[in-house]
């Protein structure tokens, strides 16, 4: 690691050597009100950035794109009015790359950032510590309980800056989801999409206060609508359960299948758990008739799951799927870590649809009912073909790695150990 004291001699010298340059290039300093040339402007912002974890110990990582553990403490540093987070749970552990969060979170509050976390009521009794501390630094926290209004639970993972600059994706707020699973995220600047979040934040934060159900924040104009930067394709939020959605934001079931029946030659599909059947075992199979309509047109269906989904709940369903002609299912399971286990972690925990590398979904849900009808998640489909392709690497990388082996229909398997 470079010392600190030479780095910012560095940055220092590097910054006169470009005012020195600007000197010399325009004969002095430039008069004030004089337009800055082209070359001489900050790049601008993307609209989406794909951001990813990854399980230390393995080759899962993409040197392309950049560490969850990186981007939201820069994120968080750059509040200077609002920081909004809804997150399934929160958990750190001394030295571990959550601190830098934590404590980023902690400055915000003492800047007058006004921080407001809303977590799942299961979990909050769960992991207490760290929900303690922000508490105690000046931030406001809520518990959400969505039994008694949708038999679900607040899944979703995302958090809203200065309601400009929002992020959502599978990682947990967890020191685990930033160092031992694969996860897989994106930082959003798109006003309609953040506008969306914002929504759904207000109306999840005003019924973890106990007003009724009903009650509902209101998306601004086109929140539903696609929105285009130049020269891409659109990119939408997406969201869960329909009886809970903000006006202006879609459910994300239909959008799922929409874009699984548009395939044309590939669909891949990359998820935690995956199960045709509600929890009660009744069938379920809106998603996984989408794919065998896709597979008996030809189109090829590749299926990702994690090692937990050997559990005796899901392996046999996956199982039959995998007898479908044109449907291949792989199971990844990442190595235990050389320091020891560590429960509920060295997982794949991603949650992608990539549709012929021209389109994906990227969100919090896993492929199971409960999910989608009873449920907070959130996610974005993502119709820009370069986005869309990369998200379709992503896959890949996963899809060939040296932890993953064909579901073997006729096997008998062991579930993993997971806590």
């Amino acid at each position: 690691m470079a010392n600190p004291r030479t780095v910012t001699a560095a940055v220092a010298a590097a910054a006169a050597a470009i005012a020195m340059a600007c000197v010399c290039a325009c004969g002095g300093p430039r008069p004030p009100g004089e337009p800055v040339p082209p070359a001489a402007r900050p790049a601008p912002e993307p609209e989406l950035e794909l951001v990813e974890s990854s399980p230390m110990e393995t080759t899962l990582d993409h040197a392309d794109l950049p560490d969850a553990f990186e981007v939201w403490p820069a994120m968080i540093g750059a509040a200077r009015r609002s920081i909004d987070a809804a997150q399934f749970y929160v958990s750190n552990a001394p030295g571990k790359m959550f601190e830098p969060v934590v404590t980023a979170l902690e400055a915000a509050t003492a800047r007058g950032v006004t921080v407001r976390l809303l977590v799942e009521r299961s979990f909050e009794a769960v992991y207490p510590d760290t929900l303690a501390r922000l508490r105690k630094a000046g931030a406001e926290v809520r518990s959400l309980d969505l039994g008694p209004v949708t038999g679900g639970i607040l899944h979703a993972k995302y958090f809203i800056v200065d309601r400009r600059d929002a992020f959502l994706g599978s990682q947990n707020f967890d020191w685990r989801a930033l160092q031992h699973i694969q996860e897989l995220g994106a930082r959003v600047r798109i006003p309609a999409v953040v506008e969306g979040l914002a929504a759904i934040f207000a109306q999840d934060w005003a019924l973890a206060a106990g007003a009724p159900a009903a009650t509902a924040a209101t998306a601004p104009a086109g929140g539903a609508s696609p929105t285009r930067a130049p020269g891409a394709g659109p990119i939408r939020l997406v969201a869960s359960p329909q009886q809970l959605l903000p006006p202006g934001v879609p459910w994300d079931l239909p959008q799922l299948i929409e874009l699984i029946d548009r395939a044309q030659q590939r669909v891949r599909v990359q998820a935690l758990t995956y199960r045709a059947a509600d929890r009660d075992g009744a069938p379920w199979t809106e998603l996984e008739d989408a794919l065998r309509r896709a597979a008996a047109r030809g189109v090829r269906v590749e299926l990702l799951l994690a090692d937990w989904s050997k559990r005796e709940s899901t392996i046999g369903g996956l199982q039959r799927l995998a007898r479908t002609s044109g449907i291949e299912i792989r199971m990844i399971s990442v190595p235990p870590w050389s320091g020891g286990f560590i429960p509920y972690a060295r997982v794949a925990h991603t949650k992608l649809l990539a549709v012929d590398g021209r389109a994906a979904w990227l969100g919090t849900s896993n492929w199971e009912k409960d999910y989608f009808y009873r449920s907070r998640n959130v996610g974005l489909v993502i119709e820009d073909p370069a986005l869309a392709a990369r998200i379709d690497r992503f896959f890949e990388t996963g899809w060939t790695s040296p932890y993953t082996a064909p579901l073997d229909p006729d096997a008998t398997y062991e579930a993993p150990r997971i806590q």
